[in-house]
């Protein structure tokens, strides 16, 4: 039985072995409370098609729309939530704040 990490890895591979780009999305530090905890991730393609999570959706959401039109190049950190306003804005309902690393993949 394979666990849901490597179900998300052999799906990302399958999309690389395509041709797609893809962006692997790692929880490297929460603050607060946070739904997913450091070491949670998400594989997201340019095509739009994603797996695993790293905040149950509403960061998703942003990622995909952030990332439709400008897919990462070199690896980055992100943060999410660090701003009242953010928080608002993205709907995050734990409050808390989640430090993103986002690493381009490609073959």
């Amino acid at each position: 039985m394979r666990s849901e990490a490597e179900e998300i890895l052999q799906a990302a591979r399958a999309a690389v072995e395509q041709g797609a780009k893809l962006c692997l999305i790692t929880v490297v530090a929460s603050y607060g409370s946070s739904p997913r905890p450091p070491g949670s991730f998400l594989v997201l393609s340019d095509d739009g098609r994603f797996w695993g999570s790293v905040s149950g959706g509403c960061i998703e959401e942003d990622l995909l729309e952030r990332l439709q039109d400008n897919f990462p190049a070199q690896p980055e950190l992100r943060s999410y939530g660090a701003s009242d306003q953010e928080r608002q804005r993205l709907q995050l309902p734990c409050g808390g704040q989640l430090t993103l690393l986002l690493q381009p993949l490609s073959r």
